[in-house]
C-alpha cells in the first residue's frame, strides 16, 4: 500500500473502483478510469502478476488498458477464440476464476498463450458504472496459482456473500480490491433502487428513469448523491 505524505495509508485501488461505479455509462472519463484500476491492481494487490482490462468494441472486444504485454497477449488469444474468461465475465455480469490454467479443457486458447506467458492462475472481474451493467472486465493474472487462491474466494464472496463464511484477510492492496469491489456493488444498489422509484412514481421505464438520474448528478453532485437524495424523498 501507497504511504501518503502524512504518514496515513492511502487506498487508491478502493477509491478508484467506487469512482467507477459512480460515473454514468457514457462518461468521457471511463477510460482513464479504467486505465488506473489496470495499473494499481498489478501494483499493489499481491497475487496479481499482471492486470488488463476488456470492453465491448465495434467488432467484438479490445483491451482498453494492460499493465504488460503478457496480459495483453493472454487477452488478444480469448477474442481470437471468441472464448475465455474475461468474455464470459463481460457478458454474464459474474466474476469467472480459474483456479488451474493448466487444467483449463473448454478454452484452449486461452490456456496454451496463458501457459506460455508464465500464467498459472486468473480471475476476471465484470466492472460496471452507473447504470449497474457491465461496461468492462478487470482481468486479474498471476503467476503462483496457490497465491491465488484465497483471492478468488474472497472476491467471489463479495458478490455471493455466505453469512457463516468467514474468510481470511489478505495483504493490503488485496483488501483495497475487495473494499472497491464491495463498495461498488452497494453503490450500484442504490442506483438501482433510485432508478425502481423512479419508474414507479412517475410511470417511465428503467432507461429514462436512469437518464433522469444522470441529468441530476449532472446539475450537481455525483450519482450516489441524486440516487440517496430520490430515496429520501420517497421515504419521506
Amino acid at each position: 500500500m501507497f504511504p501518503s505524505p502524512n504518514g496515513q495509508a492511502r487506498h487508491e485501488l478502493t477509491d478508484a473502483l467506487l469512482a467507477l461505479a459512480d460515473l454514468p455509462d457514457d462518461s468521457p472519463a471511463l477510460p482513464e478510469q479504467l486505465s488506473t484500476i489496470v495499473r494499481l491492481s498489478a501494483t499493489v494487490v499481491d497475487p496479481v502478476d499482471f492486470a488488463s482490462v476488456t470492453v465491448f468494441a465495434v467488432h467484438g472486444y479490445r483491451t482498453e488498458a494492460a499493465s504488460s504485454a503478457a496480459a495483453e497477449a493472454v487477452d488478444l488469444a480469448q477474442y481470437a477464440e471468441d472464448g475465455g474468461p474475461c468474455l464470459a465475465a463481460l457478458q454474464g455480469g459474474e466474476t469467472v476464476a480459474v483456479p488451474d490454467v493448466g487444467g483449463v479443457v473448454v478454452w484452449p486458447g486461452f490456456r496454451d498463450v496463458a501457459w506460455r506467458n508464465g500464467v498459472r492462475a486468473s480471475l476476471s472481474v465484470p466492472l460496471f458504472a452507473g447504470s449497474g451493467a457491465p461496461i468492462a472486465a478487470l482481468n486479474l493474472y498471476a503467476r503462483d496459482a496457490a497465491a491465488m487462491q484465497l483471492l478468488i474466494q474472497r472476491v467471489e464472496s463479495c458478490y455471493h456473500a455466505r453469512p457463516s463464511q468467514v474468510l481470511p484477510r489478505m495483504d493490503a492492496g488485496s483488501e483495497q480490491l475487495l473494499a472497491g469491489i464491495a463498495g461498488a456493488l452497494v453503490t450500484r444498489d442504490l442506483v438501482q433502487r433510485a432508478t425502481g422509484v423512479l419508474m414507479d412514481r412517475d410511470g417511465i421505464a428503467a432507461g429514462p428513469a436512469y437518464r433522469r438520474l444522470v441529468e441530476a448528478a449532472e446539475s450537481g453532485g455525483s450519482l450516489t448523491d441524486a440516487a440517496s437524495a430520490i430515496l429520501r424523498q420517497y421515504a419521506s
